[in-house]
């Protein structure tokens, strides 16, 4: 139970920063890195020498949260999350049953501090120091300090036998606790790539949200950076990092709309957990196929991009990188869509918004005939409204504006912009209205014989009613890939991405199943020009997309990613060494056996050198498909003439992950897994970086050796 600092008694010892974070309900002590607790105590330092008078601000991992060291409180900025809170240590201890340091506050520290001082300069030992929370902590000596629990009588403390699993193991300093501690993260930012998560809260089958499975994809790439990249045959061109941040809509479809507490209304109680699980994950496909629900996601992932795109280049204001986007699962679908309907030219984008106020200004003036808002009518008031669509929020904006509902009707989108109301809410009271309008105007054109009926299907033939409340309009359309699109507003991005990755990707499903037939080869996304599907062989989500591009009856297999230890697992080595040796063992068999079937014979007629070289010749040919046919999947189908259409510039984009040897036994146990392995995953990690670094002629490492590769 002693503690065996090998430093001297009076040596200094140099606290470091950690942060607390709940795991299974209980706080668990974190530590920042080298760099990041520096910098916290250097703006300590400096802080107290001036008073601590006023607020001090360090950002720290990354710049992605920032520490107020007056209130010792650690926020997120780019998402949201509980502040947590943050110490400065110098003095730790452990239980016999606890794996790991904890640290004492910062006031238990000090007071310890400055009791083992006292002791070294008076070398005084067997002493006591009386905790605040009633545990004592005995300095035997300046190599053994223990911590004694609390007992009702002090003066028997140690009188009395104690439980050796009661006392606790006190440390000074770190120099003797095996901590893994990062180093940091460069402040240089190379690139950007906004990650978007597919159905459900959970990203994998720990149930964690996309912040913490998108901290793990970037801390492997961080990795990969320093393994592959980082390195002397780089260069003297500096490497920094790649930011990877989270793109979440399921709490904003889920809570603002209310839909949740519409499902709830009329799901049945049996199997609760099952149907809970459904209403949450399953359902967000058949949301996303709804116009009102789809209109929603997209408003809330495009604004939510572009909201930590702003708020990226106002911490990083030296950033010149790009940025791309990646998505898994639904995820990748909703930016296919997006970015499929982007347009490339403002002046055309202003023209088409001047357009459409217009149009909407127009309709207004038709309807203002019908639409009359009588005192019945308005029996309902604006709160109401607002508060059963889930938009109570913004009742105060508009108040303050004297907008009631006469005025809302009048309203336009660039109306509720120059209130300072977000694009999100502003799509839903704009469609709100919409619908308003529809029902207070009723039925044009009333159905009198068939010849009215046959002239109302002329003019809704691409439009279907639900009923509703109120009736809600909607329709599909025709898009440059493919039919059966949701018609709705499209937002734009505010930028332009370099490239577009999709994990675990249903995009070729969906496609089909909205009536597309074929992708046209010389098609591209208008504002991004790399696009990469990759996907796991056992995904069971997940669909293949060239066979769109390809042309019909030519079966193009997929690109097998390389292992980012530079080779292919051992089993799939061994099964490829077994087709070559078998093809090879084959072509062998035919060649002996056409030498035999040729050994002249008294009793039939010689045959002649060219017939004889014919047959040579022909059973070469019959060799050479079998080994082609043996090898499909080798190299010669992966070769880069082949011609897969404009989707990335020219180049192959379907690639499919390396299986693990343990998951050949049964592809339906790891199925689920196989959906979920992206977040962890260096082979993906290493496909994006490349494909980043290649933008910007930064070498690779080269390929390690066979044998520092795992299964």
């Amino acid at each position: 139970m002693a503690s065996t600092s090998g430093k001297s008694p009076a040596e200094p010892v140099f606290p470091h920063w950690f942060y607390s974070q709940p795991v299974d309900g209980k706080d668990s002590w974190l530590p920042l890195s080298y760099e990041d607790s520096q910098k916290l105590e250097e703006a300590h330092t400096l802080s107290t020498l001036r008073g601590g008078e006023g607020e001090v601000v360090v950002p720290v991992e990354g710049r992605r949260y920032d520490v107020s060291l007056k209130e010792r409180r650690r926020r997120a900025v780019y998402w949201s999350e509980p502040p947590s809170e943050v110490r400065r240590c110098l003095w730790f201890y452990k239980g016999n049953k606890e794996s790991t340091y904890s640290p004492y506050s910062e006031a238990t520290s000090q007071l310890l501090e400055e009791a083992y001082l006292a002791a070294v300069a008076q070398n005084d030992w067997k002493k006591k120091v009386e905790l605040p929370t009633g545990e004592t902590v005995f300095l035997q000596s300046p190599k053994v300090i223990t911590q004694l629990p609390s007992t009702p009588d002090k003066d028997k403390q140690l009188a009395s036998p104690i439980d050796n699993t009661q006392l606790r193991v006190v440390e000074r300093g770190m120099e003797n606790i095996q901590l893994e501690i990062p180093e940091g993260e460069p402040d240089t930012v190379d690139h950007l790539v906004f990650m978007v998560h597919g159905i459900g809260p959970a990203c994998d089958l720990r149930m964690r949200p996309l912040i913490q499975c998108v901290n793990d994809f970037r801390s492997v790439s961080l990795n990969l950076i320093n393994s592959h990249i980082r390195h002397p045959e780089a260069g003297p061109r500096g490497i920094g990092r790649v930011e990877f941040l989270p793109v979440t809509w399921h709490g904003v479809l889920h809570s603002d709309t209310g839909v949740d507490r519409d499902m709830e209304r009329i799901t049945l109680p049996s199997i609760s957990i099952l149907r809970k699980f459904g209403n949450e994950t399953i359902l967000d496909l058949f949301f996303y196929n709804s116009p009102t629900y789809c209109q929603v996601i997209l408003d809330t992932v495009s604004s939510e991009i572009n909201r930590l795109h702003t708020l990226f280049l106002q911490r990083q204001p030296h950033f010149t990188g790009a940025v791309s986007l990646a998505g898994h699962s639904l995820g990748s679908l909703i930016l296919f869509d997006l970015l499929t309907n982007q347009r490339t030219d403002p002046a055309t984008e202003d023209m088409e918004e001047e357009e459409e106020e217009e149009e909407e200004k127009e309709s207004e003036s038709s309807l203002q005939l019908d639409v009359h808002v009588s005192d019945s009518d308005s029996s309902e008031s604006l709160e109401d409204i607002l508060r059963e669509h889930g938009l109570e929020l913004h009742l105060r904006t508009l108040q303050r504006e004297q907008v009631d509902t006469e005025a809302l009707l009048l309203c336009t989108d660039r109306d509720l912009k120059d209130l300072g109301i977000p694009l999100g809410p502003r799509k839903k009271i704009l469609d709100l209205v919409k619908k308003w309008k529809r029902s207070r105007a009723g039925p044009s054109l009333p159905v009198v014989n068939g010849q009215a009926a046959q002239e109302t299907a002329d003019l809704t033939q691409h439009r279907t009613h639900i009923p509703e409340c109120s009736t809600a309009t909607f329709s599909y359309q025709s898009s440059a890939v493919g039919i059966g699109q949701v018609s709705v507003n499209y937002p734009q991005l505010a930028f332009s991405p370099q490239a577009f990755f999709a994990l675990g990707s249903p995009i070729g499903m969906f496609l089909t199943v909205r009536g597309l037939k074929r992708i046209e080869p010389s098609y591209s996304l208008p504002t991004c020009k790399s696009f990469y599907n990759i996907y796991h062989p056992y995904d069971p989500v997940a669909f293949r997309i060239e066979p769109l591009v390809a042309p019909e009856g030519v079966e193009l297999p997929p690109v097998q990613m390389p292992h980012y230890k530079g080779r292919k697992r051992m089993h799939l080595e061994l099964k490829d060494n077994l087709t070559r040796v078998s093809s090879e063992l084959l072509g062998s068999l035919r060649t002996v056996w056409q030498v035999f079937s040729q050994v002249p014979n008294s009793k039939l007629p010689l045959v002649r050198q060219g017939s004889d070289a014919a047959i040579y010749t022909s059973a070469g040919t019959q060799d050479e498909k079998m080994e082609a046919q043996c090898a499909g999947t080798g190299q010669e189908a992966q070769r880069k003439d082949v011609k897969v259409g404009m989707l990335n510039g020219g180049r192959r984009f379907d690639y499919v992950l390396q299986e693990k040897p343990i998951e050949v036994f049964n592809q339906y146990l790891f199925a689920i897994q196989s959906h979920l392995c992206y977040w962890e995953s260096e082979d993906t990690a290493l496909l994006i970086l490349k494909e980043i670094y290649e933008q910007q002629k930064v070498p690779f490492r080269p390929t390690l050796q066979q044998g520092d590769g795992d299964m």
